[in-house]
């Protein structure tokens, strides 16, 4: 019971100890995301949504809510475009959330685009790989989230090996390639590729979580990053058999 309560007082000291930095440094983030929650579809919303008869429709519904004019120079809608759209404003709200960020905050949220990185690398790798399609129609499929510069050059690599050491290695994620097997990297699935890379960033921003942010953050984080891993080895296994 004793040990209980000094934890208990440990915790409330480190809550306080948190608070008298938080207004410095995470205070405008925290309003910033309070607004986009607040700007996110509700229910009633949505059920309204489901009564549009049209994409035109929908458009103009939209206009009534804080997604606004976003749709308004689009000339031909379709579901592809309205989702790439709504993709872009995403990609605009983070980047803006990203820009006011203090450097521990900033380095938490660039975690939050990795998976996204990962999934475009693998993408542009086993497509030229396999000669699927064009290096311009590849990057085109890449997700935004997940551009990053270093992608734009992956041209001047023939082999996944040379796209490592000329290309990835100074970009956000080479840091997950670093003890890859490239030489078999043609035998893999796409799928078991993003697999390895993904364990590899979750135990980094498992670490990331539990050296460099505060208490309370690494606390929530350890729980998500532990479910999402077991969720991930799971999947793989299942599709493994």
């Amino acid at each position: 019971k004793e040990r209980g309560a000094r934890s208990e007082r440990e915790r409330e000291t480190m809550s306080w100890t948190e608070l008298t930095t938080f207004n410095a440094f995470d205070a405008y983030d925290d309003g910033i995301v309070r607004g986009f929650k607040s700007a996110l579809l509700t229910e009633s919303d949505y059920e309204n949504l489901m009564q549009c008869n049209s994409l035109e429709d929908v458009k103009m519904f939209l206009q009534a809510t804080d997604y606004g004019t976003f749709l308004s120079n689009v000339v031909e809608l379709d579901p592809a475009t309205i989702v790439e759209k709504a993709t872009q404003r995403m990609v605009e709200e983070y980047n803006y959330l990203v820009g006011n960020a203090g450097e521990t905050l900033s380095a938490y949220l660039d975690f939050l685009r990795h998976p996204y990185m990962t999934d475009n690398i693998v993408l542009v790798l086993s497509g030229t790989t396999r000669n699927d399609s064009s290096l311009s129609k590849l990057l085109e499929a890449c997700h935004p989230m997940g551009m990053f510069e270093e992608l734009l050059t992956v041209g001047v690599a023939s082999t996944p090996k040379e796209l490592y050491e000329l290309v990835l290695i100074e970009s956000p994620v080479g840091k997950y390639f670093r003890n890859f097997q490239f030489e078999d990297m043609h035998e893999l699935k796409p799928e078991v590729i993003r697999a390895c890379l993904l364990q590899a960033y979750l135990e980094d921003f498992y670490d990331f979580c539990v050296t460099r942010c505060s208490p309370t953050t690494a606390e929530v984080m350890r729980d998500i990053l532990n479910f999402e891993a077991d969720r991930r080895a799971i999947s793989t296994t299942l599709f493994a058999m």
